[in-house]
């Protein structure tokens, strides 16, 4: 559920509502920060996911530039008064229930005036704001992550949770306890081999890879005589096949000399 809820005007300062999610999400968890374009689903009902958001967060997060205050509807009136106004029902709602309401003023954006809100509104500048200068905004981001951990102790314990995780997960991906045998880390693994037998284990004997011509494994001298006909090895292990005739004779020279008397 979400704990804080981006509010924004997306004619006027979208881009620093964007930066304020990222950092409070990163900081909290990103299920605990709210900003309509990312949070609610495809094919959801926005009004109901808005409201809905809106009452159960404990911070509405009001993203006020300089353009906020002068935004103009589709006929032309001032949005602020339109009751309409999404911008506007969303701080009226976090009001009524009881939601902490920080402005953050981006850039050149001043200071809110009673005087220059509707009177549901009038309330909004009263509350302590925050600012985010883009000169700075390493340091207006933490300062505000850090005043939201202190005012509301759910981000705070959401914050060691979402510590305690980034921690657990840099342990696992470095650490091999208890393990017999070799560990090895490594990325991507790429094994390229041209003809084989592959990855083999243990002795395969003798091995032969891509051999051309006549081929002699065993001991002693080794003849070939090719003749029209067929071929004829003479020598201990010579082993050949084609088409035509074939002869093949194991064991030593003198054992061969008596069979051919």
């Amino acid at each position: 559920m979400p704990e804080i809820f981006v509010n924004y005007r997306s004619a006027d300062e979208d881009t620093g509502a964007v930066l304020i999610e990222h950092e409070l999400s990163r900081r909290f968890g990103t299920e605990r920060v709210f900003r309509a374009s990312k949070s609610i689903k495809i094919g959801r009902r926005f009004p109901q996911e808005l409201v809905t958001a809106v009452r159960r967060c404990s911070v509405l997060i009001a993203v006020i530039g300089d353009r906020w205050a002068d935004a103009r509807t589709s006929e032309g009136l001032r949005a602020l008064d339109d009751p309409e106004d999404w911008t506007r029902r969303e701080i009226v709602e976090a009001f009524e229930s009881g939601a902490l309401v920080v402005p953050v003023l981006i850039g050149r954006a001043v200071r809110l005036s009673r005087h220059d809100l509707p009177p549901v509104l009038a309330e909004l500048a009263d509350c302590q704001y925050r600012r985010l200068d883009t000169r700075d905004a390493a340091n207006d981001l933490a300062r505000l992550g850090n005043d939201l951990a202190e005012a509301v102790p759910r981000l705070a314990e959401a914050e060691q949770e979402t510590s305690r995780s980034a921690e657990l997960i840099k342990e696992v991906r470095n650490r091999a306890e208890q393990v017999n045998g070799s560990v090895v880390q490594a990325g991507d693994y790429t094994h390229r081999q041209s003809g084989g037998i592959g990855n083999v284990g243990r002795d395969v004997g003798t091995y032969i890879n891509n051999a051309s011509g006549p081929l002699h494994t065993g001991d002693g001298d080794q003849h070939n005589d090719l003749r029209s006909g067929g071929v004829q090895f003479n020598g201990s292990g010579g082993n050949y096949v084609e088409r035509g005739t074939a002869q093949q004779w194991f064991g030593d020279r003198r054992d061969r000399e008596d069979r051919d008397r």
